[in-house]
């Protein structure tokens, strides 16, 4: 895990889609290195064992039950960060769903729970911490797309617009804010999570096995996040690939 950092390093940090996966990683790894972390998804019991296990292993985690299609209810979270913590320094918005399927099975309740979550869950993270960034006057965005982002496969057109979607706004978010507000965005290879466990075409679901044979454990992309967010704040790491090196492509 990373190294820890003196206390005047220390960030308070939101971590969206922190009950497993990419998002517990990055929380584990960020609170490794010396910063608080609230950990927020919408499964409170496994948000719970998290936060109590970084606890016990000296680091400093809360959590918060979140729906990320839900902007009010995201802008209680963040206000209740602030409120607890007096700032929030860096949103790590990594929810995220993959719900693969070939276009002509027509699953559009799937593709609308995509957009949800994957984009307008993002849009809702941006429109709660920013004011709060610009009023402190810095402030980090991390988002987790995709390889996604970059390449289209078969049965994951609307999954692959979603991240790219969110790899062009979080471009577009960098070149709108001043420089006290840094942009990351960490598109992962095949990794190790419950995503396509999530997939309910049966073909798409098959096609998944044989991609997913190599994939890598989810702290990979937690250090990832670890080392954007530890760089000097005149330091902008604004995109990182991570993905398995036997993943061809």
């Amino acid at each position: 895990m990373s190294e820890r950092i003196d206390t005047a390093g220390r960030r308070t940090v939101l971590v969206t889609g922190a009950s497993s996966g990419i998002g517990e990683a990055v929380a584990r790894e960020l609170a490794a290195a010396g910063h608080h972390v609230v950990l927020a998804a919408r499964r409170e019991d496994r948000l719970a064992q998290v936060a109590a296990d970084i606890a016990r292993s000296g680091g400093s985690a809360s959590s918060a039950a979140l729906d990320v299609t839900d902007a009010d209810a995201y802008r209680r979270v963040v206000e209740a960060v602030v409120a607890e913590h007096g700032r929030l320094d860096v949103l790590v918005a990594n929810s995220g769903v993959m719900l693969l399927s070939p276009t002509a099975s027509l699953l559009t309740h799937e593709w609308r729970r995509m957009v949800d979550v994957n984009v307008n869950g993002v849009l809702h993270g941006i429109a709660a911490a920013l004011p709060h960034f610009l009023r402190q006057g810095s402030g980090h965005f991390v988002t987790t797309a995709s390889i996604g982002a970059h390449e289209v496969v078969p049965t994951a057109a609307v999954y692959c617009a979603t991240k790219h979607a969110v790899w062009a706004l979080m471009e577009g978010v960098r070149q709108d804010l001043p420089p006290t507000v840094r942009v990351t965005t960490v598109s992962p290879g095949v990794v190790e999570s419950e995503l396509a466990g999530h997939i309910t075409d049966p073909a798409a679901s098959a096609g998944m096995v044989e991609y997913r044979r190599n994939a890598i454990a989810p702290s990979a992309i937690g250090r990832a996040v670890a080392y954007a967010v530890g760089e000097p704040g005149d330091v902008d790491v604004n995109e990182v690939v991570v993905r398995p090196a036997a993943q061809r492509p």
